[in-house]
């Protein structure tokens, strides 16, 4: 039997056949040596890579993508920590300021580092006007702009983020309510991006969309959907654990397992899993035999 990983309900490895070297494209780790950001909303516990390792026997992945959060603003101490801790088998999507330097980024780049994440939703660091100065910045090392805002603000940079000369990552649903699927224009944005190839999205913070709740999230099907027959080249998937919005009491712990589960009912059948799990991500953050090097470009 298993340990039981914290931070995450239920217990038991998934029931899913899960492909060798599936990646699971959103995690954070926490830790109380690095101080929270001013301002920080959430102050989650600390969550290591040890308690991580006990996660993926759950869901059995073996590729992580660590994401700064924003717990800690621009400090991305954090993350290189997970990275060195975790090697080849993980890439980071790290938080900067409009001032960072080229030196900066070719350093962040050499540990494992593919994108940047502007958080408009809790973040504290970034604003709207930063998107297309900082995916100038990062465009030439090759990475990728993470965003996550308020569907209202998302709308409103249609024009900004169809002109990106980096692609864009939408996390957590792009934050898209399922009762929106094919009612807002924030949906149809993202869809269009997608089939444009200028985006991918991925299928992470259910729990924190989902209107139905838990335990079942019956709801994120069809919004689930909606990405993976537009697009299904452009979707990527995301535990978002160790939660820090359900450890904060603002939903119920999700059971990674399950979401593992539902995860697989979308996809249908084991090649769309294959392409959501191992393909998109090593497409995207460059995993692979070939890709396997942190050398600078």
């Amino acid at each position: 039997m298993h340990a039981l990983a914290p931070f995450s309900a239920g217990h038991g490895r998934t029931s899913v056949a899960v492909p060798r070297d599936a990646c699971d494209c959103h995690v954070h780790l926490y830790d109380a040596t690095y101080p929270a950001a001013a301002g920080a909303v959430l102050r989650p516990p600390d969550a290591s890579a040890a308690d991580y390792r006990l996660l993926q026997q759950r869901t059995g992945t073996q590729r992580a993508v660590f994401v700064t959060p924003s717990t800690y603003g621009s400090d991305n101490r954090a993350l290189l920590a997970a990275l060195a801790a975790f090697g080849p088998a993980a890439r980071g999507v790290a938080v900067v300021e409009e001032g960072v330097s080229d030196a900066e980024l070719r350093a962040l780049h050499a540990c494992g580092v593919r994108g940047i994440r502007l958080n408009l939703s809790l973040g504290t660091v970034n604003t709207a006007a930063q998107i297309l100065p900082l995916a100038r910045r990062v465009a030439p090392l090759g990475w990728h702009l993470q965003l996550l805002a308020p569907v209202e603000l998302l709308t409103s940079l249609e024009t900004v983020l169809g002109d990106l000369p980096v692609p864009v990552v939408f996390d957590h649903f792009a934050r898209l309510a399922p009762s929106m699927t094919g009612r807002h224009p924030a949906h149809a944005l993202v869809v269009r991006l997608l089939q444009a190839g200028r985006a991918w999205v991925k299928l992470s913070g259910g729990y924190i969309v989902s209107e139905e709740g838990a335990p079942h999230h019956a709801d994120l099907a069809a919004l689930a959907h909606s990405f993976l027959d537009a697009a299904p080249q452009r979707v990527l998937w995301g535990s978002d654990w160790p939660h820090a919005s359900a450890s904060a009491g603002h939903q119920p712990m999700p059971d990674d397992a399950r979401q593992m589960t539902l995860l697989a009912g979308w996809a249908r059948d084991e090649a769309a899993l294959q392409r959501v799990l191992v393909d998109n991500p090593a497409e995207l953050y460059g995993f692979g035999p070939s890709h396997t090097s942190l050398e600078t470009p």
